[in-house]
């Protein structure tokens, strides 16, 4: 029997949500980048990442799932994590539907190479290929939305 999915609601990020997003970030990223050692994540990497940009957060049950972070002066989507253990449920696809009617176009972000689930979520989501570059990482690529 499938398991009925809770109501999403996305808000803007108060001091509340950050506790329950550091440990999602950190989680997420684990999960996601296996290509990178596990204890160079650490769990205030949120508040570095996210400082002075807009936090979109997908919320269930008044419980963070997910969120999206992203710079306006220069429409730059810079994080977009969900609850690994929720990923392909529509929360990322929220998300980003959530910072797109808040943010500028055209709309950049940047992906690592590596991260192929990611480039395929962007990619049905009509984002373009437009650069590459390297970066800490590794490799990246750069996409556009908007043009």
């Amino acid at each position: 029997m499938e398991k009925k999915q809770l109501p999403l609601l996305i808000v803007a990020q108060t001091a509340e949500h950050i506790p329950a997003l550091r440990h999602l970030y950190l989680e997420a990223r684990k999960k996601a980048f296996t290509w990178l050692p596990p204890e160079r994540f650490q769990l205030q990497d949120f508040d570095v990442v996210t400082a002075q940009e807009q936090v979109g957060v997908a919320l269930q049950a008044n419980t963070p799932v997910g969120f999206i972070s992203w710079w306006p002066p220069d429409n730059f989507i810079h994080s977009l994590f969900v609850n690994p253990a929720l990923v392909r449920h529509g929360i990322g696809q929220a998300l980003l539907q959530y910072c797109l009617q808040r943010i500028g176009r055209p709309t950049t972000l940047k992906c690592l190479q590596t991260n192929t689930p990611a480039l395929r979520f962007y990619a049905a989501q009509g984002w373009r290929i437009v650069g590459s570059g390297e970066a800490e990482d590794g490799a990246f690529l750069l996409l556009a939305y908007g043009h």
